[in-house]
């Protein structure tokens, strides 16, 4: 089962080679991997989709939990939140072609970051799951290239969060 740990950490040298060496000694996958600062000066989130068991992610939580530079980690599987990635698609675009691919960009709220008379560049922020629906609707028109960022997560808001 996917999961989707979001990994406070100190933002000091070396935290994530760190992390992502815990992961390889101990022969885990990770999926995908983002990492920015938060808006706490020298905090960073680390948000890591992991396919592993519940049982295995409780063991990598108690394994990260002993990295020094470990503030918080919160497992948003089953909670209620939010999920994006950012994706930048480029798209053969035969002029006969040109209107269905764009109308299909429209449908999935997708925008057209550059364009010139063969290729079209779009740019999408959506849960993953509607990213690879795009990718499946586009695919037969020609894809070039393709660059996805990798999942971040936030639990919903429940009213007790500070300003």
């Amino acid at each position: 089962m996917k999961h989707i740990l979001s990994v406070l950490v100190k933002n000091n040298f070396g935290v994530l080679s760190h992390v992502s060496s815990l992961f390889t000694r101990r022969g885990y996958n990770i999926e995908s991997l983002c990492v920015a600062e938060t808006h706490q000066p020298g905090s960073s989130i680390i948000t890591m989709v992991v396919d592993e068991d519940d049982q295995m992610i409780r063991q990598i939580e108690r394994q990260l939990y002993k990295l020094i530079d470990v503030i918080k980690i919160e497992d948003l599987t089953n909670v209620d939140s939010i999920e994006r990635e950012l994706m930048l698609a480029t798209i053969q675009s035969e002029r006969s072609k040109r209107e269905e691919i764009m109308s299909l960009i429209k449908v999935f709220n997708a925008v057209i970051v550059d364009m010139t008379d063969s290729v079209i560049m779009v740019e999408m922020t959506a849960d993953p799951r509607h990213l690879r629906t795009f990718i499946q609707s586009i695919s037969e028109y020609g894809i070039i290239k393709i660059a996805r960022s990798g999942s971040i997560a936030l639990p919903y808001l429940s009213g007790n969060e500070k300003i």
